[in-house]
């Protein structure tokens, strides 16, 4: 921390007493009193030992070290400003703040995104992707689509998702059968429960360690991994979609194999809702209908 760098309080006080050339002004724009902003100043100049206003009966006018310093404060507020509202967004009140889990966020969500913002222009969303959601945090948004059976205590849950998992290889990769599995290295993603133990038995290639290979923290990563030779990924069909139909990754076997996690939209039960929330979740399970209806065609 720079020991010299004055407080905030003080450099506010002398941006806008100096661009306005008044005190009484300055403290009706930052709601206190105008003793107060004398008081900053007075302040500032002292931990700066130089006199930034001359004082004059009528009004203030700036020292040629008051002149040449509020350039340096606006900047300096203006790059702070932009970079609050980078890591933080807007106010909740303008901003839906959707959180998703960045895989899903990435392969199923990015591509159908835009239907939303065609649909209601100048509404304004704020996605935080994220790894490890924590529910214990719902203060920090106003909607949420996490990975699980559906059951979170405290929140109301809509399923988006019915999942079958197949493996995932490059185009290149040689697998005969289910069996010469035991050959490759196994992609694993953590934090889901239902994983190659179960496709595996399944496909009966029982002399398959289920829990060899490589653990990561995201299909993303996973999908990558595969694609680039170094190992089989466990995809689900939500994630997998786009990487198959780009030739990416291939299924190199004729076997998908249900399980009961999914994704879901989850919202706190109660509470004061976002006015755009009811509008996005009802745009958002309508594209869960219509996808639904494709994939049955």
């Amino acid at each position: 921390m720079n020991l010299d760098l004055p407080p905030l309080t003080w450099l506010r006080a002398f941006e806008a007493s100096a661009r306005m050339l008044s005190f009484t002004h300055a403290a009706a724009e930052l709601h206190i009193t105008q003793a107060a902003v004398s008081k900053h100043v007075k302040s500032l100049e002292h931990h700066l030992r130089q006199p930034l206003f001359l004082r004059h009966p009528r009004g203030l006018a700036l020292t040629k070290s008051g002149a040449a310093y509020l350039p340096k404060v606006q900047d300096a507020l203006h790059r702070l400003a932009i970079g609050t509202r980078e890591v933080f967004g807007q106010r909740r009140t303008s901003a839906l703040t959707l959180r998703c889990a960045v895989s899903f966020a990435v392969n199923w969500l990015a591509p159908r995104l835009p239907d939303y913002l065609d649909r209601h222009p100048g509404k304004t969303i704020r996605l935080l992707s994220s790894v490890w959601n924590d529910t214990d945090d719902a203060q920090s948004f106003d909607l949420d689509i996490q990975y699980g059976t559906g059951h979170w205590p405290g929140f109301n849950s809509h399923r988006l998702t019915w999942e079958t998992i197949m493996p995932l290889c490059a185009p290149d990769c040689q697998l005969p059968t289910p069996g010469d599995l035991r050959h490759h290295r196994l992609l694993h993603v953590l934090g889901y429960h239902e994983g190659w133990g179960i496709w595996l038995k399944a496909a009966g290639a029982v002399e398959v360690d289920s829990g060899s290979g490589l653990h990561l923290d995201t299909s993303l990563t996973a999908f990558e991994l595969a694609a680039q030779g170094a190992g089989v990924a466990l995809g689900r069909k939500s994630l997998a979609g786009h990487a198959i139909q780009t030739g990416r990754l291939i299924t190199p076997f004729d076997l998908s194999v249900p399980i009961d996690e999914a994704f879901h939209l989850i919202k706190p039960a109660g509470g004061t809702n976002h006015p755009d929330a009811d509008a996005f979740v009802n745009w958002l399970l309508s594209v869960v209908q219509e996808t639904a209806k494709g994939c049955q065609v």
